[in-house]
């Protein structure tokens, strides 16, 4: 990974945070691209203190202009992209069907499914500059499974799950490949603050349907992303790989 340059969606924390930091521990230099801006150059200035590479652009993942600005800024700076996380998205509200809003639908599919294809589409022409590249989507167990709630993060990442395969096949013979991680209960900064809302002995429910019965920690979802865009990982590609503590093995 050394000297590769790798663009990070919503790096600011949790997933985005720690997948940045094993990046720029290996080499690589870091885009970090979030709406929470603050969090970014948090994120930036924790990859400095150790002597990495690092920038953040703020964007909104969901506006075309926003992702093409932040592509452009990565290619300014660094002279192209190798790799790229699109890890920007949501849980969303928790109802099914019919208790969806259209609001709530609509921001789930373009936070979680759209800005991953406008990702994609300003990655994909930089990357066939440089005749390869590697890219990793962040979907969800809930893209492999169903669920009676949560109906529009089911949606979106069952989508994400398609929309890699799409791309993997279309640019398998053209030097990109393009895989897609789906984890399953990891802990996060909102993960953690969700739990703590619920009900006492809510945690353990929740983690009732992981066979390994713990949380997932955000660096070993990093792990698996930089595996995935190494080259040790070259004949893999329109993969889904589920990270979920044995889950979706039922």
């Amino acid at each position: 990974m050394i000297g590769k340059v790798v663009v990070i969606t919503g790096g600011a924390s949790g997933i985005g945070r720690a997948t940045a930091v094993a990046f720029a521990r290996e080499g690589a230099k870091v885009v970090i691209g979030d709406i929470d801006g603050r969090g970014a150059e948090e994120t930036v200035e924790l990859i400095k203190s150790t002597g990495g590479t690092a920038i953040s652009v703020l964007v909104d993942v969901t506006k075309s202009a926003d992702v093409q600005q932040m592509i452009a800024t990565t290619v300014d700076r660094f002279g192209g992209v190798d790799c790229a996380f699109n890890n920007a998205g949501f849980v969303g509200s928790t109802a099914g069907v019919v208790e969806t809003t259209e609001q709530d639908w609509q921001h789930a599919l373009a936070t979680n499914l759209t800005s991953v294809w406008l990702c994609m589409k300003y990655e994909i022409p930089e990357m066939l500059k440089r005749q390869r590249g590697a890219i990793v989507n962040n979907g969800s167990v809930v893209g492999l499974v169903g669920s009676s709630v949560a109906v529009g993060s089911v949606a979106s990442k069952h989508g994400v799950s398609g929309l890699t395969k799409a791309a993997a096949l279309e640019y398998a013979t053209r030097g990109i490949r393009v895989n897609a991680v789906a984890p399953g209960m990891v802990r996060t900064p909102l993960a953690q603050r969700m739990v703590e809302s619920l009900p006492p002995g809510a945690e353990q429910a929740i983690l009732g349907v992981v066979p390994q019965g713990r949380w997932c920690e955000s660096a070993e979802i990093a792990e698996v992303v930089v595996f995935l865009c190494s080259d040790a990982a070259s004949h893999v590609t329109g993969h889904v790989m589920p990270i979920d503590g044995g889950w979706t093995a039922r």
